[in-house]
C-alpha cells in the first residue's frame, strides 16, 4: 500500500489558494531513464493508436500512455506524488488521463511570447457544458517532467497562479499575451508539476536544443469520465497490482451485491488509518 507521506498544511493552503504546487526530485534518475527510453521507443515507432501530434510534429505523443509500457504503468501509484494527490483531491478517484508529451524546439522565427498551447483550463467538455462559473475540481494533473527546463524559455508549463478561483479568462494586460501574474518554472529532471483542472496553463515558447520530454498523470473523482480511456483493456489490467487496478477504474473486491457506496475502497482504508480526512471541499471560485 501507500507510504505515509503527510504534506504540510501550507502546502495543501497554496494548492487551494494558488492551483498549483511544485514537487521536487518527484523521480529518481532511474526512473527517469527508464520512462525517457520507453518515451523514445514510442515515438521511434509508427504505432497510431491514441497518438497525439501537432503543428507539424512540434508537438508529439501518446494519451492513456500508461498502457503503452510498464514503465509508465508505475507511475499509476507512483510513491511520492498518489499521497499528495489523495491529501489534495480525497480517496475517491482514479486515473482520468496519461499523457507522454515531447516538445521540439519552436521555429526561431517565434516571438519570446508565444504559446503553444495557449493559456487554457483543463477538462475542456465540463466547462463547455456547465461555464467557467460553476466548473468544480474535478482533476488533479501530476505534470512529471524528464528534461533539464531550469533555464527559461524551455517548453515548460507556465501557470497562473489563483486563476482556479476566477469565475471567467484570466485578465491579460493589453499588449501581453500572459496573465500579469503568470509563473513560468524552473524545473530539474524528476520534478512534478501538480495543478487542478481550474488552474489557467500554458505552453512557455522552447528556445531550447533539445527535446522537452514530459509525461503527465490526472486523477479524478470515481464518478467523473475518464478522458483517454472508457474501460482499459483487460490484458494490460492484468499486469497492475490491485491497487493500480482499483486506480484505473476496477473494483477492489469482487461482491456481486450492490453498495451505495461503490464497493471497498483501499485509498479510503489507507486515509482511515492515518487520520487523513476522505474527502475534500475545496474553495470554490468568486
Amino acid at each position: 500500500m501507500l507510504p505515509y507521506r503527510p504534506i504540510p498544511q501550507e502546502d495543501i493552503d497554496h494548492f487551494d489558494q494558488q492551483g498549483y504546487l511544485i514537487v521536487r526530485n518527484a523521480l529518481d534518475s532511474e526512473t527517469i531513464e527508464r520512462l525517457i527510453a520507453a518515451g523514445d521507443r514510442l515515438l521511434e515507432s509508427d504505432l497510431q493508436t491514441n497518438r497525439q501530434t501537432n503543428n507539424g510534429g512540434i508537438y508529439d505523443g501518446f494519451r492513456n500512455s500508461i498502457s503503452l509500457d510498464p514503465a509508465f504503468a508505475g507511475l499509476i501509484d507512483q510513491e511520492k506524488i498518489l499521497p499528495i494527490v489523495v491529501q489534495l483531491l480525497g480517496a475517491s478517484l482514479h486515473v482520468m488521463t496519461s499523457h507522454l508529451i515531447y516538445k521540439q524546439p519552436d521555429e526561431p522565427d517565434k516571438p519570446d511570447t508565444y504559446r503553444l498551447p495557449g493559456w487554457h483550463r483543463d477538462y475542456a467538455m465540463a466547462m463547455h457544458d456547465m461555464g467557467h462559473g460553476a466548473i468544480p475540481r474535478l482533476l488533479v494533473k501530476c505534470a512529471y517532467y524528464l528534461t533539464d527546463l531550469s533555464e527559461k524559455g524551455r517548453g515548460v508549463t507556465m501557470v497562473s497562479p489563483g486563476s482556479n478561483l476566477l469565475t471567467d479568462n484570466p485578465e491579460i494586460p493589453a499588449g501581453q499575451v500572459d496573465p500579469e501574474n503568470a509563473v513560468e518554472p524552473e524545473l530539474q529532471p524528476g520534478d512534478c508539476l501538480i495543478f487542478e483542472n481550474r488552474t489557467f496553463h500554458a505552453g512557455a515558447l522552447h528556445r531550447g536544443d533539445m527535446t522537452r520530454k514530459a509525461i503527465m498523470v490526472g486523477y479524478g473523482y470515481r464518478w467523473v469520465m475518464p478522458m483517454d480511456y472508457v474501460k482499459q483493456d483487460a490484458e494490460f489490467v492484468q499486469t497492475l497490482s490491485p491497487l493500480q487496478r482499483f486506480l484505473v477504474g476496477e473494483p477492489f473486491d469482487d461482491v456481486e451485491t450492490f453498495q451505495v457506496n461503490g464497493g471497498r475502497n483501499p485509498i479510503a482504508e489507507w486515509c482511515d488509518e492515518h487520520g487523513l480526512p476522505k474527502a475534500r471541499h475545496p474553495q470554490v471560485q468568486g
